[in-house]
């Protein structure tokens, strides 16, 4: 049984390219017999009706539906632009699936180490495999003397997100040549940590800790961020940063690096291209201003206030909504309850009520929920990671996810390249520049 739709042709393109951007396959497509000519009926399977319904907002019509995947969206906003199996999101329910494994699973019971073995092999591993897998990444932790000359050699008060992009782009170039695509991989998750401990450490002219392979990812990066090793309490918070911040499916930075993957650039390219990408305010950065935010605030009597100019003015107030999320980041919920177990100071205890007293305003007078920076800030301040280096640590939890994606696209690679939606001059004449008597004329 098939599902008759009627797109219309006010935007011809667009009903063409929901079958392009979301692989559907349209058994037929004929003009409408109706009363109205600027319709097109197309005949899909049941299976597309699915695939449609399941991308459908609360209330919606099919019709409504194709309506809103085929017109182009700024942003790119709900176009599917390629199949993946690592990461799963359900903006309705709340829900994020790494491989299958609900967030709240890994959190609550993994490790850095699990996680990225997960994100790259499709499944969780044996105690055997994990062993191997875990001491295979810490023998990569050391970086290239050459690459600590680079960071060394930056300016101190450089930015720390451009200084993680020169670091990463080095790696390439004096890393083993002789490399696998898979050692490359872990040479780079191994190593990226290495790398952001390094900027931090020569930023204030201190002596740069070489890493340890008896401690876990997690313990190792507090180790060398902070000289110290961590207790086992903020070892697992550090764990559960990284694990949360692993993947988000097609967000901006791991675009970014399937992008340049699919050019058949190497994988060093790609991850710089998504640090990049990350380093934008509007991708990373956001829960270095919710910090920022608490400070101005200053007490929890002052929220409502604080929150009340902010709405007037239409200003956007950071740790709040999301593209994807219609309810409350799965995320920030995970980090939510730990905030409230692990809160021990009088500044911490207020941070934390002066965020809840925000997400309570919002979510009653603009229905908007919070997103994992709204708590994560919280939590790194509370290990010991100072809030210029949350983005380089975002980076440090988010590449085993852009290098699971990266290796994913090199598995069943087809160049990315989309088209534009013109909107142009079209053919107009060249005017010789002695003729142009205005400005802008023949430009």
């Amino acid at each position: 049984m098939a599902l008759f739709l009627h797109v219309a042709q006010a935007t011809p393109l667009h009903a063409t390219l929901i079958y392009v951007v979301y692989g559907i396959y349209a058994v037929s497509m004929s003009k409408s017999k109706g009363n109205d000519p600027d319709y097109t009926t197309v005949k899909v399977s049941k299976d597309t009706q699915a695939k449609l319904a399941s991308l459908g907002k609360y209330g919606e019509t099919m019709d409504q539906i194709v309506q809103r995947l085929t017109t182009q969206a700024r942003g790119l906003e709900d176009v599917v632009a390629g199949k993946s199996s690592v990461c799963f999101i359900d903006g309705r329910e709340g829900r994020l699936l790494y491989r299958g494994y609900d967030i709240a699973d890994l959190a609550a019971h993994s490790s850095y180490e699990e996680t990225t073995y997960l994100l790259w092999n499709g499944h969780l591993p044996t105690t055997i495999e994990l062993k191997a897998f875990s001491e295979e990444l810490a023998s990569k932790r050391p970086i290239p003397r050459e690459v600590v000359s680079i960071l060394t050699t930056l300016p101190q008060n450089c930015d720390t997100m451009d200084a993680l992009r020169v670091g990463v782009s080095a790696l390439g170039v004096f890393d083993d040549p002789m490399y696998t695509q898979q050692e490359k991989a872990e040479s780079i998750a191994s190593k990226i940590g290495t790398v952001v401990a390094a900027i931090h450490r020569h930023k204030h002219d201190q002596d740069i800790i070489a890493p340890r392979e008896d401690l876990s990812f997690a313990s190792n990066f507090l180790y060398m961020i902070t000289g110290k090793v961590p207790s086992e309490a903020d070892s697992h918070l550090m764990d559960v940063l990284l694990i949360l911040h692993a993947d988000h499916e097609f967000n901006a930075s791991t675009f970014t690096a399937r992008v340049i993957a699919s050019t058949l650039s190497d994988i060093y390219s790609a991850v710089t291209g998504a640090v990049g990408a990350l380093k934008g305010p509007l991708h990373g950065g956001a829960n270095e201003k919710v910090v920022e935010m608490t400070s101005e605030i200053g007490s929890p009597q002052k929220v409502d206030a604080y929150v009340k100019a902010k709405l007037a003015s239409k200003a956007k107030i950071n740790g709040f909504g999301h593209r994807v999320y219609k309810t409350m980041d799965p995320r920030a919920r995970i980090l939510k309850d730990m905030a409230e177990r692990f809160v021990r100071t009088e500044k911490e205890k207020q941070s934390l009520e002066i965020i809840e007293r925000t997400e309570a305003i919002l979510l009653k007078e603009k229905n908007l929920y919070p997103n994992v920076d709204l708590f994560s800030g919280l939590t790194f301040t509370h290990i010991g990671v100072p809030s210029y280096l949350f983005t380089p640590v975002f980076a440090v939890g988010r590449s085993p996810g852009w290098l699971a994606h990266v290796l994913e696209q090199y598995s069943d690679n087809r160049i990315i390249r989309p088209i534009a939606d013109y909107v142009g001059p079209q053919l107009t004449p060249y005017v010789p520049i002695e003729k142009r008597a205005t400005s802008g004329v023949g430009r």
